[in-house]
């Protein structure tokens, strides 16, 4: 990754031009079988897609406190670098009554409610899918994403020096939070190329960490599981081989 990378967003454009078609997120859930392996290019095109549902028909601006309440899920991680590339403050599993706006998985939904601003739902379906009926009240993200735009450019500057993301009472800049991703690659004994495996959950800075920007700021990728306690020792084994995973953090 670039040394001039000030925001999450900067470094998913340097792992783009370095190289679109290697693995960058990997995802697990263990409690329905489901794997979804999304390449640097694939992640940019869905975050691309977000950041125009969310400034474009959301009416999002820089500065505007979303509420996330998501669990770890490739789909979560997406929207974390959506809001970077916007200048959206992400307050990770936050208090939707005093966001701007909020996004929820299908077992926060009425505690989502209380956001006076736009809701969005996600099904946390396999590949992506809808809910069968979208929950009165939110836009559901699956029928509302497919058609923005491929490519993202925000209507202002993204500030570096901006809040970016509040996590378990941390509030961290944009710059900041690289710095931190930085400082915990090399910790985790991340570089460019290496696959960490984690089942860290994403409401706490250190799952964060290790289930996205940790990997991004090293030019490595994630293998991101999801309800991990259920593979027993021999299938945590497998999987390592499998997903030639280099480093983990369980």
């Amino acid at each position: 990754m670039n040394a001039t990378d000030r925001t999450p967003a900067d470094l998913l454009r340097s792992a783009l031009a370095a190289d679109p078609a290697r693995p960058l997120v990997t995802f697990y859930d263990d409690a329905t079988g489901e794997r979804v392996e999304l390449s640097v290019a694939t992640f940019a095109n869905w975050v691309a897609k977000t950041a125009n549902l969310l400034q474009g028909d959301l009416a999002a601006e820089p500065g505007d406190r979303l509420a996330l309440l998501l669990p770890a899920h490739w789909q979560s991680a997406v929207w974390l670098l959506a809001c970077s590339s916007v200048g959206v403050i992400v307050d990770v599993q936050g208090d939707p009554a005093g966001a701007d706006l909020v996004v929820s998985g299908p077992d926060t939904l009425e505690a989502a409610r209380a956001c006076r601003g736009e809701r969005v739902a996600l099904a946390l379906r396999p590949l992506g899918g809808r809910f069968p009926q979208a929950p009165e009240g939110f836009a559901d993200y699956a029928v509302e994403v497919p058609g923005q735009g491929d490519r993202f450019a925000p209507f202002a500057p993204v500030d570096p020096d901006a809040p970016a993301l509040a996590v378990d009472g941390v509030e961290l800049t944009s710059a900041q939070l690289v710095a931190r991703a930085r400082e915990d690659a090399d910790a985790l004994g991340l570089a460019a190329g290496s696959r960490l495996l984690t089942g860290r959950s994403y409401d706490t800075w250190e799952g964060l960490s290790a289930g996205l920007f940790a990997p991004l700021a090293a030019g490595g990728s994630v293998v991101l599981c999801r309800h991990l306690d259920k593979l027993d020792e021999e299938g945590l084994s497998k999987r390592v081989e499998s997903e030639r995973v280099t480093n983990s953090a369980v």
